[in-house]
């Protein structure tokens, strides 16, 4: 730190109890009182160096005492202050630092230390130290900035030295700092004016490390909580980007609120919390959220500028502090502008209330979707609407603008499947969570459907048609074939939902198989000409030129195994529903009608048709496809719960191959 050294004398002042006395031979004629300190002084070297002082010895005078009492009870900085200037008026060695200058400047300034009183007081020599020395360095600026405390800030503020160490700062950590590798940055070894890297005071040529532009982070936030709002002022005003501001606004909470580092392990706690403490950290909850309200206002609303942790972690901190709602609502509309980056850890955030209705706090991440959605309609221009549908072809993971959609509601399912099994968690709560993703967002409802089974498990008291109208939140036809296939088995859900399942899953069979047969005719076709080709393959590839041949035919007899084995499946499912139908046919009181024994147009027109009377939901080039001419359109009564129970008992099962 630098220094300025003034005075010649050597030190003439001792201390005894609550008493300074100057041991320079002459008896004292004056006791200048200063809070709880008696200071035993001369009048001559007072009054010559301030004009305060001259006014109150004159006043002394004129009462004849011979040791006239002067009480000084609002010197800035007290009596350690005041001692530093006595020495200085006496001529005593003293040096200015950043630790005292502001003090002593404010002091003279009180006391009248001007060059009326004598020629290079006071007044200018710390003028002269704060201009030359301290200004133009980050430390000193620092340092000087940090002893302005509450009781001296009136003061500081008054001569304009708060704004000038302020701005000297600012000016440093807007500028970058591998420009001014000497005298700015001191985190590195000793640098020469040109920049190189000093040993024992000789140039070795070599240039520092570069430096980050988060440099200053730690040293800002060694400022008290006013000093360090009015340091952000003044470096918005200079220009500089946001994400610096945000990252230094990040590290002050994380210096001073201990609930955003209760997470942390080992040496970076514990130097966390000594550093808390040796700071003077706001101990009271109070303290802790006006600090917590004030660093949310002070973060710019632009998206990514802070990581998602950081905010779920100050809206956790917040719910524990009781926040202001407006500061609970701001920080929920930051998380939503930004939920494509959060993680499932991230919104599992515990219920703070004191109903404890449910484990988490499900009430928040709704909010915060809800946030979520709303800036994604503005983004995107109301391009997708969420009740709209939107063609497959568009369902592309890439795709900018239902990337991070998507990226949302896979997310949601995920925190669905974590909070499912609280059984404290209400119908209308889950429902309404899941709902609030458009149906768009989904490429798949693999994810909903296992958060679905996960909730009927663990609410198996629910009623029928509840379960009926939470299955309706998921599509049927946006299953993948393994979810289809756990979907047919799974007890849990209602008959109707199964029947749907199994017809769908037998489309999709369907789809396959056809696609298989595509690929068989194309091999057909070529099988000739690779047999024409055998001979020359086998003369000119030598030892080891059967190698190509014997995959192709491996692969060859392991898709006509893999047709043989969907084929079979097929039937199976065929006869499923089969028996099924006839079930729901003599619960409406029906005829049975024989099975359909082959995946025929007529067979899928019936299905088509009793799609329409159990109420199934199918994209429109599915219905379309082939019509039939069924004509008997009845619709199957519902004769009660115990007919019902008796069609699901009858319903065959088969090895889950999907775990719920």
């Amino acid at each position: 730190m630098a220094c300025m050294k003034l005075g010649s004398k050597s030190d003439a002042f001792q201390r005894q109890g609550q008493a300074w006395f100057c041991t320079s031979g002459l008896p004292s004629d004056i006791t200048v009182e200063v809070g709880e300190m008696s200071f035993h002084l001369h009048k001559f070297p007072l009054l010559s160096r301030s004009g305060v002082m001259e006014k109150l010895i004159a006043e002394a005078s004129e009462e004849e005492d011979e040791n006239s009492i002067i009480r000084l009870p609002e010197v800035p900085g007290g009596a350690k202050t005041f001692e530093l200037v006595a020495k200085f008026c006496y001529g005593v060695k003293l040096e200015l630092t950043a630790s005292n200058v502001v003090h002593l400047r404010c002091a003279a300034d009180h006391l009248e230390m001007t060059e009326d009183y004598g020629e290079g007081n006071l007044i200018t020599q710390t003028e002269t130290f704060l201009n030359h020395v301290v200004l133009r360095n980050w430390k000193d600026s620092l340092k000087a900035l940090q002893t302005c405390d509450d009781d001296i800030l009136p003061y500081a503020d008054k001569l304009n030295i708060t704004k000038r160490c302020i701005d000297s700062l600012a000016s440093k950590a807007s500028t970058d700092p591998n420009l001014f590798g000497w005298p700015m940055v001191e985190h590195g070894p000793m640098q020469s004016p040109g920049g190189s890297v000093l040993w024992n005071g000789i140039s070795t040529g070599a240039r520092p490390k570069n430096s980050s532009s988060d440099w200053w982070y730690e040293d800002a936030s060694t400022l008290n909580l006013s000093l360090y709002k009015r340091l952000i002022s003044a470096m918005e005003s200079r220009g500089i980007r946001h994400e610096i501001i945000a990252g230094s606004l990040a590290s002050y909470a994380k210096m001073y609120l201990p609930g955003l580092n209760r997470r942390g392990q080992g040496a970076a706690s514990t130097d966390s919390s000594s550093r808390l403490v040796a700071l003077g950290a706001p101990a009271s909850e109070e303290e802790q959220r006006n600090l917590l309200e004030e660093i949310e206002r002070l973060l710019p609303m632009q998206k990514g500028l802070v990581s998602t942790k950081f905010l779920f972690g100050l809206l956790k901190t917040a719910m524990i502090l009781k926040a202001d709602s407006s500061c609970l609502s701001s920080l929920e509309k930051r998380i939503g502008m930004q939920l494509d980056q959060a993680t499932l850890e991230n919104l599992l955030m515990p219920n703070f209330s004191h109903s404890m209705e449910t484990l988490y706090n499900v009430d928040c991440v709704q909010r915060i979707v809800e946030h979520f959605l709303a800036m994604d309609q503005m983004i995107s221009g109301g391009g997708a609407s969420p009740g709209g549908s939107v063609d497959d072809s568009q369902l592309i993971i890439g795709s900018p603008s239902l990337t991070p959609i998507t990226m949302v509601a896979k997310l949601i399912d995920g925190y669905l499947a974590e909070v499912a099994p609280d059984v404290n968690l209400k119908l209308p709560k889950f429902q309404a969570l899941a709902a609030a993703v458009p149906e768009y967002a989904r490429p798949l409802d693999d994810g909903l459907y296992r958060a679905i089974d996960i909730y009927l498990k663990s609410h198996p008291w629910l009623a029928e048609s509840d379960r009926e109208q939470l299955c309706r939140l998921m599509d049927c036809q946006k299953l993948s074939l393994e979810a289809c296939t756990h979907a047919a088995q799974n007890e849990r859900l209602p008959l109707r939902i199964v029947v749907q399942v199994l017809f769908f899953e037998q489309l999709q069979l369907r789809t396959s198989i056809a696609g298989c047969f595509l690929v068989s005719e194309n091999l057909d076709g070529s099988r000739q000409l690779m047999r024409s080709g055998l001979a020359g393959a086998a003369a000119g590839s030598g030892e080891g030129g059967g190698g190509g041949w014997a995959s192709a035919v491996r692969e060859n007899q392991v898709l006509k195994v893999g047709m043989d084995n969907m084929r079979m499946r097929v039937s199976e499912l065929e006869k499923e529903c089969s028996t099924m139908r006839q079930e729901i046919e003599k619960l409406g009181g029906r005829p049975t009608k024989p099975a359909v024994s082959a995946p025929t147009s007529s067979s899928l027109s019936a299905w088509g048709n009793m799609s329409k009377k159990l109420g199934f939901r199918m994209k429109s080039q599915m219905c379309s496809a082939q019509e039939g001419s069924v004509s008997n359109n009845q619709t199957p009564s519902n004769s009660g719960s115990g007919k019902m129970e008796k069609a699901k008992q009858r319903r065959p099962k088969h090895k889950n191959k999907l775990a719920p």
